[in-house]
């Protein structure tokens, strides 16, 4: 009973914030495919292990799932000014710039910095509940690739609500 009072004094007082849209922005599956289980775990292990953190030849990979999962390959391209709205993926995203620049902002970061991209660069999307948006502040095209894992049949893109920390 009082759980219910809280939900309706919550929902009469939230600000409605509208979901952003793309524009300028095309994405186009490459191709797409479909694992079962996946349990690989990759590392190299210096002589000394624990002193191996700080090295720079450590390096190590995990990547573990239950389930079937679609991994896909996106081509993106941004047109001058273009953006990809807010969003969000069910699984990161390992992000390629091939040509041109793009800015990535991140609706965790309270300034909402600009992270900014020049090809040939690379960036992670961590996806999740992880709420981004990537746009071309240039007046050149800007293209890239989006590889990315997620559980299969999930919904790929999940748009967002503008963060509070992020008008403009």
């Amino acid at each position: 009973m009082m759980l219910a009072a809280t939900l309706v004094v919550m929902t009469e007082s939230a600000t409605p914030v509208h979901a952003t849209d793309q524009a300028g922005f095309m994405g186009i599956t490459v191709v797409k495919g479909t694992f079962g289980d996946i349990d690989v775990f990759n590392h190299i292990i210096p002589p000394d292990f624990w002193k191996a953190w700080h090295r720079s030849d450590v390096w190590m990979s995990w990547q573990k799932t239950k389930g079937d999962s679609d991994l896909y390959v996106q081509n993106n391209t941004w047109q001058p000014g273009g953006t990809t709205g807010w969003h969000s993926h069910p699984g990161h995203s390992l992000i390629i710039v091939t040509s041109g620049t793009l800015t990535n902002y991140e609706s965790d970061d309270p300034q909402c910095q600009p992270h900014v991209y020049t090809a040939p660069a690379t960036f992670v999307d961590a996806g999740g509940d992880h709420v981004h948006m990537v746009r071309n502040e240039t007046n050149q095209v800007a293209t890239g690739y989006a590889v990315q894992l997620i559980p299969a049949g999930a919904t790929r893109r999940i748009d967002a609500d503008s963060p509070p920390n992020c008008q403009w």
